[in-house]
């Protein structure tokens, strides 16, 4: 059984929807927020959670805590992912994004999208590089962008797109690590 660990800074949909894939794979979330609502879900299902708040040291002080993890997922987590977790996590943390890489990256990317006039975007999960939303792309769904959408309407539709992807990328990456084993 894979160990998992899960970065984020926010509500924790993501997580949740990981969790009902996952389950008992996923053995610690990490937050850098001390109100966030990943903290609370993560408890909810018996999932030891850790608060790191920012810093320089803040990726070193992150992998303190993943002695012995496969992977790692971010769901929302808000921080850039920098050395030394990347380079102890080669290709082995993930992260979902809600556009289409490589158009719209970083933050608010549904927002970008309608000020854009896009007619479709939806969400990618991909690698975790140096970059800001620029690794190798694993999955992408696609999600229209209708004629009555808002920002906060087709953000919901991107997050249900990622729910479905999120935990079938994560499936494939374990596949992948188990071949190379």
């Amino acid at each position: 059984m894979a160990k998992i660990a899960v970065l984020g800074s926010g509500a924790g949909s993501n997580f949740q929807a990981l969790v009902g894939v996952l389950g008992d794979e996923i053995a610690l979330v990490i937050s850098d927020q001390p109100d966030a609502g990943i903290l609370e879900k993560a408890e909810a299902f018996g999932i030891p959670t850790v608060l790191e708040q920012g810093g320089a040291d803040l990726s070193a002080r992150i992998l303190s805590h993943l002695d012995g993890f496969d992977l790692i997922c971010l769901a929302g987590f808000m921080r850039l992912v920098k050395e030394p977790l990347l380079g102890a996590f080669p290709d082995r943390i993930l992260n979902v994004h809600p556009s289409l890489l490589p158009k719209y990256p970083g933050k608010a990317a549904w927002e970008q999208a309608l000020v854009d006039g896009a007619e479709k975007t939806g969400c990618t999960v991909h690698f975790v590089d140096a970059g800001v939303d620029t690794g190798e792309v694993i999955l992408q769904a696609e999600v229209p962008v209708l004629s009555g959408d808002n920002a906060g309407i087709l953000h919901e539709r991107i997050q249900q797109a990622e729910h479905r992807i999120y935990p079938e990328a994560v499936r494939l990456v374990l596949e992948r690590l188990k071949h190379v084993e």
